[in-house]
């Protein structure tokens, strides 16, 4: 048994939720999300709460069950609240700076980065050295931020690069004399 399936997915006022071909639309105060439904996997909507229960009692279902009631609680917090996911960048003259549909990033690189924003995102340098990355799919919030980091990772001699914020970045000693 799933624990985390166990537990049906409350809806928010505010949040319709609606199944219709194949499909679970949920529309809140912030946008429409859509999500494919697993065929090995029940849904109902219901007393203002979406329930997920396994079709049937394959081990491929129980352990889709878990999942995708974690996917559907994704729905539901994405049109009400949305994710939110925030950059630091380390290392002398490296800065970031929002326009309009472009971020330009100065990595320590011969050239200036322009990295185009996807539809959906929103990014925004309160300072020069943090990126806050904003949207209502968690999916696609992180793989933006994933994308902007892999352009100068953070290495482990002086911690420069993009690191998520609270990432721990393990240091090496330098030479012992």
């Amino acid at each position: 048994m799933s624990r985390i399936g166990k537990k049906p997915v409350a809806i928010p006022a505010g949040v319709t939720a609606s199944i219709a071909g194949g499909e679970l639309s949920v529309k809140g105060p912030k946008g429409t999300l859509t999500m494919k439904l697993a065929d090995l996997i029940s849904y109902e909507v219901q007393d203002g709460q979406i329930s997920v229960q396994p079709a049937n009692d394959s081990k491929q279902a129980r352990s889709f069950w878990g999942m995708q009631r974690t996917m559907v609680q994704n729905l539901v917090t994405g049109v009400t609240e949305g994710f939110t996911k925030t950059l630091e960048i380390t290392g002398v003259g490296y800065r970031a700076n929002a326009q309009g549909k472009n971020l330009k990033l100065q990595l320590g690189y011969s050239h200036d980065v322009d990295y185009p924003v996807p539809e959906g995102i929103t990014i925004a340098t309160p300072d020069q050295t943090t990126i806050t990355i904003t949207g209502i799919d968690k999916q696609q919030v992180g793989q933006v931020a994933a994308e902007i980091r892999r352009w100068r990772k953070p290495e482990p001699y002086k911690g420069k690069g993009i690191k998520y914020r609270g990432e721990f970045i393990f240091r090496k000693e330098g030479k012992k004399k």
